[in-house]
């Protein structure tokens, strides 16, 4: 049990624990045997349970395999820069001859990004996640980073984006991250953005859409757009439409855009069923922030819901997520009343690493 707890892998049900004496081991094609040190010998079965187990998946992104001077196999975790002869993949391991399927939920709500990306290999894709300053973004920003993405975080305050860059590559020097800038609340930012990522010449697998604005006081961009309704839906809307040749010509490729449960409390249609446009973007004396902030989130739903329709056939799949109940994060900020709400609030809510489940589907390696 020491080397399992070493290796981060202590917490194992009762049925897979092993009698005193024995060791489980791994070949170095993936399959599982166990020693007892007692007997001095060796079996492919498990001395409890009679199955049969081999190795699930790729080992965890900053782990690799060596072999000693006497050929016995090891492995390096050059995250937390420690080295074991215990494959941390054990944790993983699945039977040689499965049984009838369980229909128990593999994730949630408690399961984090890295979770969820555990075992996927990222390398040669590319990533943009907006807003990856701080909260959410970040979250998902490092988790692609960590899992060999190459991620640019794109941010309206580079010094912000910068410090969140250093932190990626605190964790992991070889990660492959970048900030660029990106002013939602300006139109012509989001032009500049996506020529200066057209011209790196590079694909684009993954694109996060997840800046947003809340309980902001009403105020115009310079583009003359209530401010709330730009940034967390008319900005998206345009770099999406931008970048667009650049998605298909990646395929399989993936937007996903951050919504809101609050979607389904409010409506943009007047009393005659017909799209309302004054309340898109509503005067001064018409702006209630809440609102602002539900309708912005109904429109990043309707706006998923078409882009998967028109681009799917050529390989770019769309999908809003909700991200969770009264999820803490910084986007409450603006207003004294709502930083009370989420600090009251905070110790029923997810923290801010668990919340990574995006449901956006992005749990295989080809993005199918």
């Amino acid at each position: 049990m020491a080397a399992l707890r070493y290796a981060g892998l202590d917490d194992t049900d009762s049925e897979d624990e092993l009698p005193l004496g024995w060791e489980q081991r791994t070949t170095k094609d993936g399959w599982v045997y166990y020693a007892n040190h007692t007997e001095e010998k060796t079996q492919w079965e498990h001395p409890k349970t009679g199955k049969r187990k081999r190795i699930a998946g790729d080992l965890p992104y900053g782990w690799e395999q060596e072999t000693d001077e006497n050929g016995q196999v090891y492995f390096v975790d050059h995250i937390n820069k420690r080295t074991t002869y215990l494959d941390p993949r054990l944790a993983f391991t699945v039977d040689d001859n499965p049984t009838k399927p369980t229909n128990r939920q593999r994730y949630d709500g408690s399961t984090t990004a890295m979770e969820i990306l555990q075992g996927r290999d990222f390398t040669g894709r590319v990533v943009v996640v907006t807003g990856a300053n701080s909260g959410i973004g970040f979250e998902t920003a490092k988790s692609f980073a960590l899992h060999g993405a190459h991620v640019i975080l794109a941010c309206r305050n580079m010094s912000r984006a910068n410090e969140a860059v250093s932190r990626i590559l605190g964790e992991w020097h070889k990660a492959k991250v970048e900030a660029m800038t990106l002013d939602l609340a300006l139109l012509r930012s989001v032009q500049h953005f996506a020529q200066a990522f057209k011209a790196k010449n590079v694909s684009l697998h993954v694109l996060v859409c997840n800046a947003a604005a809340f309980a902001l006081p009403w105020s115009l961009t310079k583009d003359g757009l209530e401010t709330t309704f730009q940034v967390n839906h008319l900005g998206h809307f345009y770099l999406v439409q931008l970048l667009q040749d650049v998605l298909c010509r990646s395929a399989p490729a993936r937007v996903v855009v951050v919504s809101s449960e609050s979607h389904r409390f409010t409506d943009i249609n007047d009393s005659a069923g017909k799209l309302d446009f004054s309340r898109l973007s509503p005067s001064k004396n018409d702006y209630w922030a809440m609102l602002a902030y539900n309708r912005s989130k109904l429109c990043n739903i309707l706006f998923s819901n078409e882009l998967h329709r028109r681009l799917s056939p050529r390989g770019v799949t769309s999908n809003a997520v909700h991200p969770g109940n009264m999820l803490y994060s910084s986007l409450h900020r603006n207003w004294w009343v709502y930083t009370l709400l989420f600090t009251l609030a905070r110790p029923f809510t997810k923290s801010m690493p668990t919340p990574l489940r995006l449901n956006c589907r992005i749990r295989s390696r080809k993005l199918t």
